[in-house]
Parts: C-alpha cells; structure tokens; sequence
C-alpha cells in the first residue's frame, strides 16, 4: 500500500472542501450524550477538524475537545481554521491512535468519524478502554464494505471496491470490539444520505482523489478509471447535471465499563 501519510499532507489544504459533512450523526451524538454537563473529548482521526467543529458547535462550551491526527499538515489547517473561527475549546495532538498520550480514566467520549480504517483497529480500542471513564461513550462512524459497494464509487468506479480492503463488515467491529475487555456495544445506527451532484463535480472529487481509496490508484491508472466511471455514468444517469445516488454509513455506539454498568 503507498504511504498515505502523503496522500493526507498533499490534500490537507482542500480536504474541507472536497468532502461532504453531514450532520445526522452530530445530532444523534448530541441526543447520546444530553445527560452528560461537562464532556472531556477526543476525536481521533480528527483530520482538518470537518466533525471536530460541529461537536464544538453543537455541544458547546460544555465540550473540550482533543483534535488527534497523525498527519501534521492536516493539525495546522485544523488550528488555523478553528483559530479564524474563534473556537478555543480545543488542544491539537499529533499521535497514533494505538498510542493515545492521554490519562487513563481520563475521557467521557471519544470520537472517529470515516477514520478507522486507517487505525491498528484492537489496539486503538485497547486505548479507549484504558482512557475512557466508567460508563462513557466511544462513537464510531464508519462505511461498511457492504455500504462502499452500494454508493456511486463502487458501483461505477473501476476497481474501488477491490482497493479499498481496510473497510470492515459489521459482524467484524463486533467480534473485535467484543475482545477488548471493558468495552461494549451500546447500539448501532444507520445513516443514508441522498446526493445530487453534477458529472463535473463528482469526476473532480475522483481527480481531486477526495476519498483516500484513490490515493491506492497510480496517476494513469486513475485516469483510465476516470475516463471508463465518466462512460459508466453516461451509460446509467439520463440528466447528467443531477446524478443520484446514496452515501451510507453506520455509527457503532460503544460504552466503557462491565455488561452490568451499560
């Protein structure tokens, strides 16, 4: 696999615009985490901050929030996005998710929005576990393999869904999940979004390699993928100023702490 790390350092200038933020999920968090008056927060994965700004937005001042990536590029147009916005609830940190550099029994929510597949996924988990108090929340929001055959790239792109193998089923965040004592799952959520998008746009996110599945593409062959998914939408969409499809995604709910506590 090519390295990724650049993939995210050459695209951090744009990655805000190039990918869409849907806000469902906030507000099922929101509704999740009412109870709680005080929240001590880590999104982790956070990239350019897309979902770390509307859990600042949506839950306020009683929210402080941990900005962890990996990619420094991504932290510094995080921190001169938020700092335009006046947003100061929030600290930036550069660390791998298997190696969280926060207090155990320390956190009330942790958050990975699309970015579990590129983690060490058990060892990440073994750190929630650690840094999670008793009886909080970890929301993970994630396309399944099934959900990434479904939508318009792995319908009609050439080979996405032969690429992009890091995507887990279900079943596989459960068994995985269920091995890490101390943790939980709570509940499971289902989101579908409808887009509409003209050929124009949606062949500029391919190009503009928005998704990071087209960072495995090597620049002929992601021309040639470009040119045969444009034929393809031809072939399959009548207004191609109003292509249709839908995004879904799912949002594993997990709690800290015995069967007994959840």
């Amino acid at each position: 696999m090519r390295n990724m790390q650049n993939h995210f350092s050459e695209i951090a200038s744009k990655y805000r615009e190039l990918r869409i933020t849907d806000i469902e999920p906030i507000l099922y968090i929101k509704g999740m985490v009412k109870d709680l008056s005080k929240i001590v927060g880590a999104d982790v994965g956070c990239g350019t901050g897309r979902y770390s700004l509307k859990l600042l937005e949506h839950l306020g001042d009683k929210l402080n929030l941990f900005c962890i990536d990996y990619n420094e590029k991504m932290l510094i147009q995080l921190n001169k996005y938020f700092t335009q916005k006046n947003i100061e609830n929030f600290k930036i940190m550069r660390a791998k998710a298997s190696d969280l550099p926060i207090k155990s029994n320390s956190l009330d929510c942790i958050f990975a929005f699309n970015a579990i597949h590129h983690f060490k996924f058990k060892e990440f988990l073994d750190e929630c576990s650690r840094i999670l108090k008793n009886n909080r929340y970890l929301f993970i929001y994630t396309r399944l393999k099934s959900q990434n055959y479904k939508n318009i790239w792995g319908k009609y792109f050439p080979g996405f869904t032969d690429k992009e193998n890091r995507l887990y089923e279900l079943d596989e965040l459960e068994s995985i999940i269920n091995q890490v004592e101390g943790l939980s799952i709570h509940s499971v959520k289902f989101f579908k979004f409808k887009r509409i998008m003209g050929i124009q746009k949606v062949l500029e996110k391919a190009r503009n390699r928005h998704y990071s599945t087209f960072y495995l593409y090597d620049e002929k062959e992601l021309e040639r993928a470009i040119n045969t998914f444009k034929q393809n939408l031809c072939a399959n969409f009548k207004d191609m100023n109003r292509i249709q499809w839908f995004d879904e995604y799912t949002l594993v709910t997990v709690k800290s702490g015995s069967l007994e506590n959840c």
